[in-house]
């Protein structure tokens, strides 16, 4: 590994963590303590108490999610790398994350992340963490870089389950919550706590003004990620979760807690969804990845053929980031809104 005993000693004396409790996915506020001057300051996070002694620096973000949130933050000067991306970077942010070095398209090892010198790291996943998780953050907490793991990730809370598929199972619905805390959190951190109250203003009127233009109580939904073998279906509680109930309308699998279930297409076809909601993924690692393949399946297999859906063609595209507990959650309820709303699916809420 290469970092400079310099820059560890600087890391060393900047930042420590230790083990502590969790913090509330729910809280309005990030729960500081803090020096007359700000900082040092400490935040308690998934399991931790996260301190540091001034506004990062070098932070490498682990996740697409986190980074947008940092680039909406206006802190690319400050990013020394991202990784772990699905889709491509939120149109608005383009501009910023080209300054920005990308240091793996998928999760990176432990040596190229500190061959970036980071000061801090965040994370959206705690699998994406060093080992993942608890041993991830113990690795980077030897070396003196404190970590961030988004409040929205599964086992934040401890409630990952040994569920069908990796993500598990989430026995608290995610909201928006979690992701204004995140916001203003990661804000708090770096020392920009105005921007954070505006991004989340922000973001709160877009949900509102999405969310109140539809009620479609008579309209089902059929969240697929990906893969045309087994599908990965969306669960009741994940983003989807937000994205249905912002329209009004019903997830035909809210029947389970598990965020991503494997189910079979006979399942899907019984269940006979008024639309289908199909992530477009930017990766092409398996069948079902791009949308085009996805269509060219249901329109062809015959089981889902039968399916009112496809047979009046009501697909909904979504990048597969929409269908993840992040900002763009929100994206996702805009999109599924103006379909509805074109297809004559949906009323104004009262």
């Amino acid at each position: 590994m290469r970092m400079s005993a310099i820059r560890c000693a600087s890391i060393l004396a900047a930042a420590t963590l230790v083990v502590a409790g969790c913090g509330s996915a729910e809280s309005e506020n990030a729960d500081t303590g803090t020096s007359a001057g700000g900082y040092p300051m400490t935040i308690e996070n998934c399991g931790r108490t996260v301190t540091v002694a001034a506004p990062p620096e070098r932070v490498v973000s682990l996740n697409q999610a986190s980074t947008e949130i940092l680039l909406s933050l206006g802190l690319a000067d400050r990013m020394v790398g991202t990784a772990t991306w699905t889709d491509p970077v939120r149109a608005n942010l383009a501009a910023a994350n080209e300054t920005v070095p990308r240091l793996a398209d998928n999760k990176p090892s432990l040596e190229t992340v500190l061959n970036a010198e980071p000061d801090f790291v965040t994370a959206s996943f705690g699998s994406s963490i060093g080992d993942g998780a608890a041993a991830g953050r113990d690795q980077y907490e030897k070396l003196g870089v404190p970590t961030y793991l988004s409040p929205t990730d599964n086992g934040c809370a401890g409630e990952v389950s040994s569920a069908s598929n990796a993500d598990g199972a989430r026995t608290t619905p995610f909201t928006l919550d979690s992701v204004y805390q995140e916001i203003r959190e990661l804000a708090a951190i770096f020392g920009v706590t105005d921007r954070g109250d505006e991004f989340i203003a922000e973001l709160q009127e877009r949900y509102r003004a999405a969310s109140e233009s539809v009620q479609a109580k008579d309209a089902s939904l059929a969240f697929w990620f990906a893969d045309t073998n087994t599908p990965y279906l969306a669960g009741c509680c994940g983003s989807s979760g937000v994205i249905t109930k912002s329209v009004g309308a019903t997830n035909v699998f809210a029947d389970t807690t598990d965020e991503w279930p494997q189910v079979s297409w006979e399942t899907v076809a019984d269940r006979n969804p008024t639309a289908l909601v199909l992530a477009d993924l930017s990766r092409r690692s398996i069948d079902g990845d791009a949308l085009e393949s996805k269509i060219a399946f249901l329109e062809s297999n015959p089981v889902t053929a039968r399916m009112q859906a496809v047979r009046d063609k009501r697909y909904i595209t979504v990048n597969g980031a929409d269908m993840n507990p992040t900002i763009r959650t929100i994206d996702g309820v805009e999109k599924v809104a103006a379909a509805l709303q074109q297809w004559n699916l949906a009323t104004p809420a009262s």
